[in-house]
């Protein structure tokens, strides 16, 4: 029997509030859930987003199911909360995958699997190369793992040693592949630095999510399976 501590209790009543207001993408339910705990703990104690100029960069390469997204960013006041009630309507700009033309915080516009930790490598390297501030940090699914530009991202990261790069991979076993030893070994198997915690442990989030060294980092969360 898990003992994990309920929603209600790790995470303030604004965020669950604003996230019953995002409806009309009830397929992506579980998608959306997956998140909501690594969303809120790196929005809350992890990115550095003011100045704006020297923020972090986070990357939700697991944008289909956003929900989570959205009632983050309206619970830290990066977007209008009355958005949250028209997701995906004919005027709004919250649609059913974020859109960075649309909604300011978005970095990227997201949703199809396997783009967002090589658009993530790239990023921080274009970073270091200009000597700018900021870290980059890119949450994908395992589902995601299973596409063969992530295993060349996790591979180029590790050879040129990007510590400005940390990628969370929210594990909820929807992966077809899977990797022998679990995921996070195929991390460090090719230099990166890593660590596993459950999604209801905060604190052990907060600290795998501030780790900052001179290798990329990859924090494996574990949720509920999905379907369960």
């Amino acid at each position: 029997m898990s003992t994990s501590p309920p929603l209600t209790d790790r995470l303030p009543d604004t965020l669950l509030r604003h996230l019953t207001r995002v409806t009309g993408d009830e397929k992506h339910d579980a998608a959306a859930q997956s998140t909501l705990d690594v969303l809120w703990v790196l929005h809350d104690h992890v990115l550095r987003l003011d100045p704006w100029s020297e923020r972090d960069r986070f990357l939700l390469s697991k944008g289909h199911g956003p929900a989570s997204y959205y009632a983050v960013l309206a619970t830290k006041g990066l977007i209008p909360a009355s958005w949250l009630d028209d997701l995906a309507g004919p005027g709004s700009p919250l649609g059913h995958h974020p859109d960075r033309l649309l909604v300011p915080p978005v970095e990227i516009s997201s949703g199809s699997l396997g783009h967002g930790l090589p658009i993530a490598v790239g990023l921080a390297r274009g970073l270091e190369i200009a000597g700018a501030p900021g870290r980059v940090v890119v949450l994908v699914g395992d589902a995601e793992l299973d596409e063969g530009s992530n295993h060349e991202a996790i591979a180029v990261a590790g050879r040129w040693g990007l510590g400005r790069l940390a990628c969370v991979v929210v594990d909820n076993d929807s992966a077809t592949l899977g990797w022998p030893g679990g995921i996070v070994t195929r991390f460090q198997h090719e230099g990166w630095t890593g660590a596993v915690v459950d999604t209801a442990d905060h604190d052990a989030l907060r600290d795998s999510l501030r780790v900052h060294g001179d290798r990329p980092h990859v924090t494996v969360v574990r949720t509920a399976r999905k379907g369960s």
